[in-house]
């Protein structure tokens, strides 16, 4: 169970001086299984709500491979991965609403989780901005690696092998800095009136003050992703709720908050 630092961390980040840094907690390496189990009971508690939002979440994805399969750039898959787990954590904002609806004892409803995003949002569009802008980014260097895939050697995997590594190296060290940069940036945005530099540098210092359990949760989402991408992304009818859910119980537990939690 998350607990208070003895004594405040002090760092580069909390000392940079760009924004202020909201103080955060010591996590334990089980609390990420926690998260799941408190996610696993707000949908069953909100079932009709994690269906409509988890049938959104297969719906998207579906639709990015249709584009695949319309353009014939099946190299595009692996960007378009990335980019859709970049974009999870923005889209996830309805389900963050659910699970503070029930935090705080209220019977949550769509019409309510769906006007989340507005509560900030002046920063919430600028949050917005940033993951395009990161994004494009990363479309971007997917395409200067597919540019570098020679036209005349042959399609197979001794072949392909190579460009494969680098382009999972490179999604891989991308995905770990969108993580410091989105893990906690969205509830932050939604509970607080802050700017976006204080929500974002929140989110960098608390996964840095807490990188194994964080690496834990991230190897939990890449895990459900990668579930929901084998099973034809029905799979994500159900996995990305919990998941949305879980990241909500992470943010209580890993930073300096007024929410009182309700149950454990």
């Amino acid at each position: 169970m998350s607990h208070h630092f003895k004594e405040t961390p002090e760092n580069a980040i909390t000392q940079s001086g760009i924004a202020r840094v909201i103080p955060c907690k010591e996590l334990d390496v089980g609390d990420p299984i926690k998260w799941l189990s408190l996610a696993l009971r707000d949908a069953m508690r909100a079932p009709g709500l994690t269906v409509f939002y988890g049938v959104l979440f297969a719906v998207i994805p579906w639709f990015i491979m249709y584009l695949v399969e319309m353009t014939g750039w099946h190299l595009v898959i692996l960007p378009a991965i990335v980019c859709f787990m970049l974009i999870g954590p923005f889209l996830a904002a309805g389900l963050y609403d659910v699970s503070w609806e029930m935090e705080k004892g209220h019977k949550p409803t769509l019409r309510h989780s769906l006007r989340a995003m507005r509560r900030n949002a002046f920063n919430e569009w600028g949050f917005a901005l940033l993951i395009m802008v990161m994004m494009i980014f990363w479309l971007r260097v997917a395409s200067l690696i597919h540019a570098l895939y020679p036209p005349y050697i042959d399609n197979n995997l001794e072949s392909l092998l190579p460009f494969l590594v680098l382009g999972t190296l490179v999604g891989a060290a991308f995905t770990m800095i969108m993580l410091f940069i989105t893990a906690f940036t969205q509830p932050i945005l939604m509970e607080r009136k802050v700017d976006l530099a204080t929500a974002v540098l929140t989110s960098v210092n608390a996964v840095w003050l807490n990188k194994v359990p964080m690496l834990i949760w991230a190897a939990i989402i890449f895990s459900a992703v990668a579930i929901g991408f084998v099973t034809g992304f029905v799979g994500f009818i159900i996995l990305m709720p919990l998941i949305g859910y879980g990241s909500w119980h992470a943010y209580i537990d890993a930073i300096e908050t007024k929410v009182e939690r309700k149950y454990e």
